[in-house]
């Protein structure tokens, strides 16, 4: 079982920054990738970024080149820092982590959500 809880979330405005933290806890040595999603309202949930436990990285095309994915695994923390904040990025932003496989037990964990709010 994993905990997800994240935090940083808030108003700023366009051409801002923000910092997203995930904080992890439970069995935290089986967490593979992690990765953040967005769903504004009236819109499907979509794919920020993605981190593995290699560090390799993945980028949705609208935010690559302002966001960057990072985690700390001697904090159990992972991050999203934010830059050149656009209305666009408004969101409930939500961290996710994927297990690697054993029977009987669920792959993916999901955070309660922070909100971002890019506006003048």
């Amino acid at each position: 079982q994993v905990q997800l809880v994240e935090s940083g979330g808030g108003l700023v405005q366009p051409g801002g920054s923000l910092r997203l933290s995930c904080a992890a806890s439970g069995s935290i040595f089986s967490i593979n990738t992690m990765g953040w999603y967005r769903q504004a309202p009236g819109k499907q949930r979509e794919l920020v970024a993605t981190i593995t436990s290699g560090r390799r990285t993945n980028y949705a095309d609208s935010v690559k080149g302002r966001f960057t994915i990072s985690r700390d695994n001697t904090k159990n923390t992972m991050y999203l820092q934010m830059n050149s904040l656009k209305p666009e990025d408004t969101a409930l932003y939500y961290c996710n982590a994927h297990l690697q496989y054993y029977p009987g037990r669920p792959s993916d964990y999901w955070g309660q959500g922070t909100q971002v709010t890019v506006s003048s």
